[in-house]
């Protein structure tokens, strides 16, 4: 037996929002058969029993999403089993999630049941204390992360008044004409899931983009800020879902409404954006360089501001970065006060039993 395909994701992002969410997207209540919500502290050993869970159904030939966490690609939020319409996800802060449908869809395993208690009891002040450390560490890095997005925008307004409207829109109208080959548009639109595939953690920008292009015809759009990349993707998405068809839109780690890859499964066709913080190594049919839109003249007016703005965003996301970077130390101290007091023999039952129960589905 083969091995399933493996997609890497996230479903959450620090970004110049903030926290921010896509988690509603990982299944829906009408897809799934079987949602299984785990809750319990940090160091409990949520992210091994998903890592765990993902791995063995890959071996037994199934597809498996894995949903890695913005705060440390290392560790999961959740998995996810297309086959099986199951998906198990972290349901603690800052991604809160409770059950919806209790016991049609949903189910809550507590770990909780798993610790001594009195054991973490005795470091309450500790825990406390380094709790609010951590959430005061993500806001003053997402404040970084702001500043940085707002000198980003001033280069993406002076790209803006530069790029030829007008050949982008031509340009579009090509793309929607050679995708959809007069295919008409249909009286039920097609539904879009949101998700990230790249992400600022504690170790830099990290994307899985080469797990998710894995259609036969890849389109390539490269650009920058404000040079019209988003425009032609946000019409093609419209246009693909205008005549039904089920799309899958990524977004930017910083900006969570700027899009940025799409893939339409049904055509077997992805679209990426390439700029200076990430690229893919797939195989492109089409590559499309922006910056032939562009007016030369203008951007030689602005050079000087487009090279001190560029400047100061890597500088502002240095900071951040390594803002996030103390955070996670941060929680891997706050872990070795749970860690000791896990019952991980009673977690590995509950694996197996949870096997189980997945298999006879």
């Amino acid at each position: 037996m083969s091995e399933g395909k493996v997609k890497h994701l996230f479903p959450g992002g620090n970004t110049s929002l903030g926290f921010f969410s896509y988690y509603s997207n990982i299944i829906t209540q009408e897809e799934a058969d079987r949602f299984i919500i785990i809750k319990g502290g940090p160091g409990v050993g949520k992210s091994t029993f998903m890592k765990r869970i993902g791995e063995e159904m890959l071996k037994k030939g199934y597809d498996v999403e894995f949903l890695h966490c913005s705060s440390d690609n290392n560790s999961l939020d959740g998995v996810k089993i297309p086959g099986l319409k199951i998906a198990i996800i972290d349901g603690t802060a800052p991604h809160v999630v409770d059950p919806k449908s209790p016991g049609a869809v949903d189910e809550i395993l507590n770990f909780g049941e798993f610790w001594n208690e009195d054991g973490i009891r005795i470091h309450k002040e500790n825990i406390i204390k380094v709790s609010k450390e951590i959430g005061s560490t993500f806001n003053r890095a997402y404040k970084y992360l702001k500043a940085a997005y707002a000198v980003y925008e001033d280069n993406a307004v002076i790209n803006g008044e530069a790029l030829n409207k007008g050949e982008v829109n031509l340009l579009a109208s090509s793309l929607i004409e050679e995708l959809f080959n007069g295919r008409g548009i249909s009286k039920e639109e097609g539904k879009q899931r949101s998700l990230f595939v790249s992400a600022i953690t504690p170790r830099g920008f990290c994307n899985y983009i080469d797990t998710i292009l894995t259609s036969s015809k890849v389109y390539e759009i490269k650009g920058g800020m404000g040079t019209g990349e988003e425009k032609i993707l946000e019409k093609v998405k419209g246009a693909a879902v205008e005549r039904g068809l089920n799309i899958e839109a990524y977004y930017c780690a910083l900006n969570p409404y700027k899009l940025e890859h799409l893939v339409i499964p049904e055509l077997d066709t992805a679209f990426t954006t390439t700029n200076t913080y990430h690229s893919s190594s797939a195989n492109k049919l089409v590559s499309i360089d922006m910056l032939q839109y562009l007016d030369q003249k203008i951007l030689e007016c602005h050079k000087d501001d487009l090279q001190q703005n560029s400047i100061e965003v890597d500088n502002l996301l240095s900071v951040a970065l390594s803002t996030i970077s103390r955070a996670k130390a941060l929680h891997d101290e706050l872990e070795t006060y749970y860690v000791p007091n896990i019952n991980f023999e009673a977690i590995n039952k509950c694996f197996e039993k949870t096997m189980d129960r997945i298999l006879k589905d």
